[in-house]
């Protein structure tokens, strides 16, 4: 019955995933807006604080409900791999264009193909190694190396890819233990604490723009992962996935028009090239993939 529900309500899930993307977008515009005058970590700490804030109101009831002793400690690694992936992620925003982030970001479900091969003994079908490499040559046509200088940026954000694809795996284990709402707000609760002392050693003045862009930021990413789960309720990922890519339409246009940033068509042309690889990978397996948005 949930499958055919499910099933029937394309448009709905197609509608979900594009608000939720367009409020991703918001995210990454203010993020590049902010630049760097605050340092990556503070920026993340108050980010993700504000978070906590949005949370007070849930956090009494799951702290009363109690933590299985297994959770405790996946929710440990999984705070340590995402305090690493928001480092990166907020260092390549503040430097790269805001269309390269979003084109790299979509590797996340691809390094999972991989890690789940490699470590977790997961079959590697023909389909999915043909994904890899051709989600793979994709980051190539976006990255361009020989032609295009790779700066440091476009590395701390495949180190985020990395790491977000980590985050997930705990997730994911954390997800069979105790309730989604648990898993949100363990993370922001784990985040925050591990960002903390990263914060208050590089701290510096903060103004009350830069103070308000960041509440705005937790609030867009908060309201994205709420859409995108609403999207994941109606609709199967064979019809939401493909979505994902005018994200980074939406980004080349903002990257343009907010900060000069030249619309590159090799960066369209590689990102489409990952998530046709995802969606193909995706309807031909019927498999439930990760979401493709930035976690930041």
């Amino acid at each position: 019955m949930t499958d055919r529900k499910t099933f029937a309500r394309p448009l709905e899930g197609m509608a979900w995933m594009l608000a939720s993307g367009l409020s991703f977008v918001g995210v990454n515009t203010i993020v590049r807006a902010l630049g760097t005058d605050l340092p990556v970590a503070q920026s993340a700490f108050i980010r993700f604080a504000f978070g906590v804030v949005f949370l007070l109101p849930v956090l009494p009831g799951l702290i009363r409900g109690g933590l299985p002793a297994a959770a405790i400690g996946l929710s440990l690694g999984r705070g340590v791999v995402h305090v690493v992936a928001v480092l990166f992620w907020f260092y390549a925003m503040a430097r790269i264009p805001m269309a390269h982030v979003t084109a790299i970001g979509y590797l996340n479900p691809v390094i999972l193909m991989i890690v789940g091969a490699v470590f977790l003994g997961e079959t590697m079908s023909l389909r999915r190694a043909i994904a890899i490499v051709l989600a793979l040559c994709g980051t190539l046509i976006v990255l361009r190396p020989g032609v295009e200088p790779i700066q440091p940026g476009h590395l701390a954000q495949m180190g985020a890819a990395v790491s977000f694809a980590g985050s997930y795996l705990f997730a994911k284990r954390l997800s069979a233990l105790v309730p989604a709402s648990v898993v949100v707000a363990l993370l922001s609760l784990t985040v925050t604490l591990g960002l903390l002392p990263l914060a208050l050693w590089v701290w510096v003045p903060v103004t009350l723009v830069q103070l308000a862009g960041l509440a705005v930021v937790a609030l867009l990413a908060t309201v994205g992962h709420y859409l995108m789960t609403r999207a994941f309720r109606v609709a199967p990922l064979t019809v939401t996935q493909p979505v994902t890519f005018l994200s980074l339409v939406w980004a080349s246009v903002m990257g343009s028009l907010v900060f000069g940033e030249a619309v590159d068509p090799w960066v369209l042309l590689g990102g489409g090239l990952i998530i046709g690889a995802i969606f193909w990978v995706t309807w031909s397996e019927r498999s439930t993939l990760p979401p493709t948005a930035p976690e930041a």
